[in-house]
């Protein structure tokens, strides 16, 4: 009998094993899909309308025969992208899958765009999320019937998302966008740039099979099966061999390029027509403290055929503006050492040694103690790998953090900025031994959303804080995917090495930077038509503008350009007179409540409720008044070694317009151009009047008397209701006009 109860008890055993492991697989339940878009394109009376406005808001501007503006966003996310996934789960907070299908829909009929692309992360796009991700783009470029005049264009992409470890290995993320999707034109895989140097795989990182099946088990409905089942198929694509041409890879592999230059290689091996862009430059929440953009402006690692623009803002922040403070400093060895408050910036690693300080201080130990303690702080703080000193300082809340590593006088700025990626500072730099298509950065500049569930184009409207921005990230902390800090707070720091950070959402500050995301930007194009390729030729000639959301319509000429012509905005010119510039922008219209009739009968009530939030772009016929026009002038290094804080001129001149709805129109002229001998850029922004948005004031901070954050209010400890509202100056960011001076033979300035 004992025998029998034995047997039976280990069959049992090997039962609810063999469940477990059946369940941490996600065995269960079917795999995400891309979905099935609404099969009814924008009324081609609607879009005739758009267009009949925008006319005339041109002539009345003053554009003799303007190209039609068209609006769009570069960057968009489905849950395919591991984190939208993990953010769309009942467990931190989501609805459930938004996928390829839903951007769709959304760009077309919630958005109003006339073009997007889809940009899921390369790393978890396995050969099947791959594939019907093809499928699905082709399926929403078909229901735009008129391939010559459609209703919206939309691009297939992916991201290349790269972290480094330290400065000298980040590169950071860029969005690769396609132009063609016939079976040719399109890799096989898209290329990912793998794991962070050092770093576990997914594969490797993910809890076993039985951990997992244990969670799904102990959480039913909280979406824990979704994910099993989401890591199961990621664990089952193997990364492909190194060294290989891309052709002779596998069909079902993972192809990695773990920096831009091998990116760019792989592909040129493929052939395709592709443009990369450059994104979140500024964005320290996963960039190491000193990162800086000079090491790619080398041949290898910049692909001026390819790189042609650079998206300055998004969702989560502007990365347009450079200041002259560092976040970390670095001595003739490389030894880093924690820099010293600045006016407008308090960096992170002093204020790890502040708390480290109070905390002290609070114990009754003596000053001379507590002083050797803080710079202990600071000095692991700035010698954390990635992000990760936020763990130096054990224990801490947000509100400790006040609003260290932060820009207090830029427009919106990208979290924990890191101003020497920022793109004022790329486009300062210049390297006069390159060749010449990579002695510098000619960028144009385009803004995007970076949505990460599946909503292209969410800036049209300021509402719906927890789905139209990435607010809901922060709830990873404290969930089974990202347990949280429950260490207890303790007066001495503790040192972060590379193998003790177990997850980066503990480590890269996730509640804290859930204040900064906002509902995102638009790219626009001046375009000869509505069709694939003429979308695509603005982008090639820098064409091009971004905008913080509103729809804000702006022209930016030289006027005296050569052979006595006009060169829009992205042109570049060689000319020895001054040059003089004009500036036309009107202001975005008004929205009115609720979507318009051409949405509603397309999509159901329950779309327009759930992927539409209930708001669509609804423009009324009254626009918002610009009033000013900013411009930026920056003459470009003569040598690596020159500073460039007094090469980059914000604002060099401010034109104030007269605040009314019928627009503004300005010219300027440099007459110190011909007599300093450099080459100069110049770009302008156009600002409409202050307005309510979103998460406009992350932290809600409370100065002092000396201008210090003394206490903090921030956005997400908010209820998911409430759109933290705070007023913002709107704004355009023009692409740059570059004047270059005649070459003497001797090479470039």
């Amino acid at each position: 009998m004992t025998k029998r109860i034995l047997v039976a008890l280990a069959l049992l055993a090997v039962l609810c094993i063999a469940v477990l492991y059946i369940l941490g697989r996600g065995l269960l339940i079917d795999r995400q899909h891309a979905g099935t878009a609404t099969n009814r394109p924008v009324s081609k009376s609607v879009v005739e309308q758009r267009r009949a406005a925008q006319r005339r808001a041109a002539y009345s501007a003053g554009v003799a025969q303007p190209k039609q503006i068209l609006f769009g966003d570069l960057h968009v996310h489905t849950t395919f992208s591991f984190d939208a996934f993990q953010m769309s789960l009942p467990l931190a907070g989501g609805d459930g899958a938004h996928p390829v299908a839903d951007a769709c829909d959304f760009a077309r009929h919630c958005a109003g765009l006339d073009f997007w692309s889809i940009n899921d992360h390369g790393i978890t796009l396995t050969p099947r999320r791959w594939r019907e991700t093809i499928e699905a783009i082709r399926d929403c470029n078909e229901v735009s019937g008129d391939a010559t005049n459609p209703d919206m264009v939309t691009f297939l992409g992916w991201e290349w998302t790269q972290v480094g470890t330290n400065p000298s290995n980040h590169y950071g993320h860029k969005n690769v966008i396609l132009r063609d999707l016939d079976e040719a034109s399109i890799p096989a895989r898209p290329i990912s740039a793998g794991t962070p140097p050092g770093m576990p795989t997914v594969s490797e990182a993910a809890p076993s099979a039985l951990l997992t099946g244990l969670l799904v088990a102990a959480a039913p409905g909280s979406g824990a099966a979704d994910f099993a089942r989401y890591i199961d198929e990621i664990i089952g694509t193997p990364i492909c061999p190194r060294g290989l041409p891309v052709r002779d890879l596998p069909l079902d592999c993972t192809e990695t390029a773990p920096t831009p230059s091998e990116l760019f290689e792989k592909l040129d091996d493929w052939g395709s027509t592709a443009t990369v862009i450059p994104h979140g430059t500024t964005w320290g929440f996963y960039t190491s403290l000193g990162s800086a953009w000079d090491k790619q402006l080398t041949p290898k690692l910049h692909d001026a055929d390819r790189q042609r623009i650079v998206e300055v803002f998004s969702g989560h922040g502007n990365s347009e503006e450079y200041r002259s403070y560092r976040e970390v400093v670095f001595g003739a060895d490389g030894a880093k050492s924690c820099p010293e408050p600045h006016e407008n910036y308090l960096p992170s690693c002093w204020r790890a040694g502040e708390i480290i300080t109070a905390r002290c201080l609070a114990e009754g130990a003596s000053a001379e103690d507590c002083a050797e303690r803080a710079a202990t702080a600071r000095h692991n703080y700035v010698n954390a790998a990635f992000n990760g000193g936020l763990s130096s300082v054990p224990g801490t809340k947000i509100a400790e953090w006040q609003d260290a590593g932060q820009c207090r006088d830029c427009f919106q700025p990208a979290f924990n900025y890191r101003p020497r990626s920022s793109v004022q500072y790329m486009m300062s730099l210049a390297r006069p031994g390159n060749p010449d298509a990579t002695d510098r950065f000619r960028f144009g500049f385009i803004a995007s959303s970076d949505n990460h569930s599946a909503r292209p184009g969410t800036g049209y409207k300021e509402v719906s804080r927890g789905e139209f921005t990435e607010t809901r990230f922060g709830n990873f902390i404290g969930s089974p995917l990202a347990p949280a800090d429950t260490r207890e707070p303790a007066a001495h720091s503790e040192v972060i090495e590379l193998t003790s950070i177990a997850t980066p959402f503990a480590n890269f500050e996730t509640e804290r930077q859930a204040s900064f995301f906002l509902n995102g930007g638009l790219a626009a194009v001046h375009s000869d038509g509505r069709d694939r390729n003429s979308i695509w030729d603005a982008i090639q000639r820098r064409e091009v503008y971004g905008t913080s959301g509103p729809r804000i319509l702006l022209w930016f000429d030289l006027l005296n350009a050569p052979q006595g012509e006009t060169a829009p905005m992205g042109s570049g010119v060689t000319m020895n007179e001054g040059p003089t510039f004009s500036v036309r922008a009107l202001g975005s219209f008004e929205q009115k409540p609720g979507c318009p009739a051409d949405a509603v009968q397309a999509l159901s009530d329950q779309r327009i409720a759930r992927v539409c939030q209930g708001e669509c772009y609804n423009p009324s016929d009254r626009r918002r008044p610009i009033t000013r026009i900013e411009v930026v002038r920056i003459r470009p290094q003569r040598s690596a070694s020159e500073d460039v804080t007094p090469l980059i001129e914000d604002p060099w001149k401010v034109l104030s317009c007269d605040g009314t709805t019928a627009g503004c129109q300005v010219t300027f002229s440099d007459d110190e151009y011909p007599a300093s001998g450099r080459d100069a850029l110049y770009y302008v922004r156009a600002v409409e009047a202050p307005s309510l948005a979103v998460n406009a004031n992350p932290l809600g901070c409370k100065y002092d008397a000396s201008g210090r954050c003394t206490s903090i209010s921030p956005c997400f400890s908010r209820p998911i209701d409430d759109d933290c509202l705070s007023e913002t100056e709107e704004r355009a960011w023009s692409s740059p006009i570059f004047v270059d001076q005649p070459r003497d033979g001797t090479g470039p300035l």
